[in-house]
């Protein structure tokens, strides 16, 4: 059954299944510029869902339809494009290669049952498609690669294949062997381990399928050698090896068979090289895609509980079982609205349905917890940017809904009679501040309006008015997450500007000092009169504030002690030297004067402020700025780097020790300030080539050098 489609680039029907074997969610990774989104369009092409790859939607390709990737010159978003081969719908889901856009990757890797490592024959991989490598091994997802890049010049898939092996581990193995040209340059055609058998691309797609010539046996002969051992020791046959030993030659549908099973179990990782550009090989990967990996029910679901956090049964993989699906993208089109991409886990979502949406929330970046009833009003297949409406979605599938008032990334769509909440993914902390303004207070409620909507629909996005530097701060992956977050903001209509990031520092006093407050003032025949005098003196750091008074024969009223008080705290708060708040003194009132008429509450205030000024000016006010802890977790070969690095910084490295993961990567520990953390997370990744990460928390206040302190106070022009 299928849904016609009238949209354009698209021949393809939407395709619609009924039970979830028929259904593999496969998602793209490796980094960018490897070939992603150009072989997902050969796949698309290869099986007749567009005319041919780089077909246009409304002026742009299949899956980079945002006008931000165009410019960016890179896929940004995820991007859902289903095809049907031999009867079996596959979900593509190519991601983002840039490490600024991890957290579509993530919605990626939430949504799918497998992993499609995209590796380049010129360039090769970078660290972090290593790290995520073993991150997809530690929950047991199965793997597949693919060589891409093969008609280049410095094509070299040896070389790529030994990379592969030396990075990925055991069991990568390639399933073919490039056949060149008579100019011993260009790659031809395949030439099949298992079966022996040439498939020959020479005149395009479908391939001549022939017997191999003489000079290619040796060669084949070698690496299918290699491949049966490595497929027979994956196989559950415990005679299979014997029999291999002894001589027998294993039958290639027996080899297929156990070859297909242990690449669903996550136990045997395929290589297959493939040229998107002449498709070649681009059929042998859709049969890899469509026998070898696992369908929806042979992949663990995530955990549920009510709403309450009450414990419920396992899910599982049931059209006819409790609606549970799940929201791993939301984002905003300018002509249809919020669109949200859903993964139904369990039962079957129609157009027209109640569903219960649930929301675990992030506060702190902006996810408010939420529950309420909504009617999903039509439910799609997804094709990039194309919507084409179907009658139904079951268990294990995905598809697309829109207009959704509450649905945001990460919420669970369940029975309005039983509504459940999905456990969330991990997802990175945001680490590049962006300070932005809206440059006329007509703009204020528009930056609120489209922040709010950008937030809903980026986890890897958060959003902080900070209450002592008065900033609205944006806190990105990196760069190019900020230019797309800021283009957004200003197609959505908002005129706005980036500021320098502020940090909130802290002033104190740095000794003891006395200071004297006079407020005498007559006007009117109305008199103001307060005089007092206090001493103040440092406390140890996050000691706070203490307020004493050792005033001796009622000098100062006791009903105006409290006032000298309130006004030595509001001068604390508007700060002295350079506007941030004075903490960790203690105050004591020793002395003062009050007139019978004319002193009054007001006065005393004011006399307390000025008295604080006064010791401030006569002592030794020093500016404190924040240190954080950071972890920074980093390839083995760039420690050295990272180290100097730090302690260019002002930073103290606390100690290193091997990644507990057991890769070759080292976890380093230092206290930094955090003025110099600012861009970390660009230079970080600059300095590790992307294999570096780092997480920070609060750890005190501290003392800022003398040379930065003095440039803080002659910018704020006290001098002081």
């Amino acid at each position: 059954m299928a849904q016609k489609s009238q949209e354009k680039g698209v021949t393809g029907p939407a395709p619609v299944v009924d039970e979830p074997g028929r259904v593999r969610n496969v998602v793209l990774v490796g980094h960018s510029g490897a070939g992603k989104t150009t072989l997902v369009e050969a796949l698309l092409a290869a099986t007749g869902t567009i005319p041919r790859p780089g077909s246009v939607l409304d002026g742009t390709t299949i899956c980079d339809h945002d006008p931000a990737a165009v410019r960016q010159q890179r896929s940004i978003n995820l991007c859902c494009a289903p095809l049907v081969h031999g009867d079996v719908k596959v979900n593509l889901l190519d991601t983002p290669g840039y490490a600024d856009f991890v957290g579509e990757l993530r919605a990626g890797l939430r949504a799918a049952d497998a992993a499609l490592f995209v590796v380049s024959a010129v360039d090769g991989m970078d660290g972090a498609t290593a790290a995520l490598w073993q991150e997809c091994a530690a929950v047991g997802m199965p793997r597949a690669v693919a060589v891409t890049r093969l008609d280049h010049p410095r094509a070299d898939l040896d070389e790529t294949v030994a990379l592969c092996q030396r990075v990925f581990g055991d069991n990568v193995l390639p399933l073919y062997l490039p056949m060149l040209d008579d100019d011993g340059v260009q790659v031809v055609g395949l030439m099949g381990l298992i079966t022996r058998r040439v498939f020959d691309y020479s005149a395009g797609l479908p391939p001549v399928v022939r017997d191999p010539d003489p000079e290619h046996l040796p060669a084949i002969a070698d690496a299918r050698n290699e491949l049966i051992e490595g497929i027979i020791a994956e196989s559950e046959d415990e005679t299979l090896l014997d029999r291999y030993l002894a001589g027998e030659e294993i039958e290639p549908e027996v080899l297929i068979d156990d070859l297909e099973t242990a690449v669903a179990r996550g136990h045997f990782y395929p290589v297959v090289p493939v040229c998107a550009e002449t498709g070649l090989g681009v059929d042998r990967l859709l049969e890899v895609l469509t026998s070898a990996f696992p369908t929806p029910l042979e992949h663990d679901l995530p955990a549920v509980t009510g709403v309450d956090g009450s414990p419920r049964p396992p899910l599982t993989c049931d059209p006819d079982g409790p609606l549970v699906a799940e929201v791993v993208k939301t984002t905003i089109d300018r002509h249809v609205g919020r669109v949200s991409l859903v993964r139904v886990f369990s039962g079957t979502l129609r157009p027209d349905q109640v569903v219960h949406v649930s929301g675990h929330g992030m506060a702190e970046r902006g996810h408010p917890d939420h529950d309420a009833d909504e009617r999903i009003a039509h439910v799609y297949s997804p094709l990039g940017a194309a919507l084409r409406e179907v009658p139904y979605c079951v268990a294990g599938d995905i598809c697309a809904i829109t207009k959704s008032g509450t649905a945001e990334t990460g919420d669970t769509l369940s029975g309005r009679d039983n509504p459940l909440l999905i456990s969330p993914w991990e997802m990175p902390e945001p680490l590049l501040p962006v300070a932005v303004a809206a440059k006329s207070r007509a703009d204020e409620d528009a930056l609120a309006k489209n922040l709010a909507r950008l937030v809903a629909g980026d986890p890897t996005m958060r959003l902080e008015r900070n209450p002592e530097t008065h900033q609205l701060v944006l806190w990105c992956m990196g760069e190019a997450h900020a230019e797309v977050v800021l283009e957004r903001l200003r197609s959505g209509g908002v005129d706005l500007e980036t500021e320098p990031v502020r940090v909130a520092l802290r002033e104190t006093f740095a000794v003891a000092s006395k200071g004297h407050g006079r407020h005498v003032k007559q006007s009117g025949g109305h008199g103001q009169y307060a005089i007092c005098d206090i001493e103040v003196e440092p406390l140890p750091r996050g000691a706070g504030f203490e307020f004493a008074e050792r005033v001796v024969g009622g000098a100062v009223p006791h009903n105006y002690i409290p006032s000298v008080e309130k006004g030595v705290r509001a001068q604390m708060e508007r700060g002295i030297i350079a506007g941030y708040p004075v903490v960790d003194i203690r105050v004591t009132l020793v002395d003062g004067k009050a007139h019978s008429v004319d002193s009054s509450d007001a006065a005393f205030q004011t006399a307390g402020s000025l008295a604080l000024r006064d010791a401030a000016d006569k002592g030794q006010v020093i500016l404190l700025e924040p240190v954080d802890e950071v972890v920074i977790r980093v390839p083995d070969s760039a420690v050295g780097a990272v180290m100097s690095d730090l302690s260019g910084r002002r930073g103290r490295v606390l100690g290193s020790e091997p990644d507990p993961a057991g890769t070759d990567h080292t976890v380093v520990r230092a206290e930094v300030p955090a003025t110099e953390l600012l861009r970390y997370a660009v230079e970080l990744r600059s300095m590790t080539s992307g294999g570096g990460t780092f997480r920070r928390s609060f750890a005190r206040y501290e003392p800022m050098p003398t040379h930065l302190a003095d440039q803080i106070r002659t910018a704020h022009g006290t001098g002081r």
